[in-house]
């Protein structure tokens, strides 16, 4: 059936929070409370997608993020939330989920902690997002959380963004740099991230990306192929690769994240002291 993720049928529904245009839920299952993103919301199954992949590549770089499972609800699972709205939404998500493991205590990173958080840290975590091109870690909205004595990454649903336009996709899409990594709340701290590109690029291997895309479900991809006919396997299978070939491309060298970093951290971009008449 899936491959990697495990699926859980959704006991209930404790509770539901607002966080920008989606409204996530927390869900009870037989293997304990999920924070679970649902596949009616606003930004569909793409955010899922995008969440999956991100997750998938992270975990490969060591870095911290929530465990991931496939929540089923259907019409019986009962919500102790019964706003109208979520109720709706609910009906909407009916079928397979996206959760992620409660952190019970976790909390966000305040801005004022940016500065605290270990450069190697940092870099990594910049890099990562550049290659995703994931918009969504600004220091007003850092999508970082502190649990267990360890920075856990979240909130990935706005990464990928080439996944909203593939017919504008071409061969030079995944070189041409749009990213803008200079707005990444990591940016200041990231003054060695040349020495962390070349063995974070080695641990994301074709097999690693390979074993990224197998965990996204066949039922994530089809509605975003907006096919007037049944879509068939071998449809989502060619979607499913092509995003392993977009970021197998991005991660060729030279990387056109770190083009744009070198352009702002080579001898030439800093102002050089002037010649000096010493008397």
């Amino acid at each position: 059936m899936q491959k990697g993720l495990p699926v859980y049928q959704a006991r209930r529904v404790v509770s539901s929070q607002r966080r920008g245009s989606s409204r996530p839920v927390v869900v009870e299952t037989a293997a304990g409370y999920f924070f679970t993103k649902l596949r009616g919301a606003a930004q569909g199954t793409a955010a899922l997608v995008a969440e999956i992949m991100v997750a998938a590549l992270a975990a490969a770089l060591d870095l911290w993020v929530p465990a991931q499972a496939l929540i089923v609800l259907d019409a019986a699972t009962p919500s102790d939330d019964q706003d109208d709205e979520l109720l709706d939404l609910l009906r909407a998500s009916s079928g397979l989920n996206l959760g992620f493991q409660y952190l019970p205590g976790a909390r966000d990173l305040r801005p004022e902690e940016i500065e605290a958080v270990d450069e190697a840290l940092a870099c990594q975590v910049l890099w990562l997002d550049s290659l995703v091109m994931n918009v969504d870690r600004r220091s007003h909205n850092p999508n970082l959380m502190w649990y267990q004595n360890q920075l856990w990454l979240i909130d990935h649903g706005a990464a990928l963004p080439f996944q909203y336009h593939w017919a504008a996709v071409t061969e030079n899409s995944p070189r041409n740099e749009q990213y803008a990594m200079t707005q990444h709340l990591f940016w200041p701290r990231a003054q060695t991230l040349d020495q962390w590109d070349e063995p974070l690029t080695a641990r994301l291997s074709a097999p690693v990306l390979q074993s990224a895309i197998a965990k996204i479900p066949d039922c994530f991809l089809a509605p975003l192929l907006a096919s007037p006919h049944p879509v068939s396997a071998d449809q989502i299978e060619r979607r499913r690769q092509a995003y392993a070939a977009f970021l197998w491309k991005r991660l060729k060298s030279p990387r056109p994240f770190m083009n744009t970093w070198l352009a702002h951290h080579s001898p030439t971009s800093e102002s050089a002291p002037g010649d000096r008449n010493e008397s």
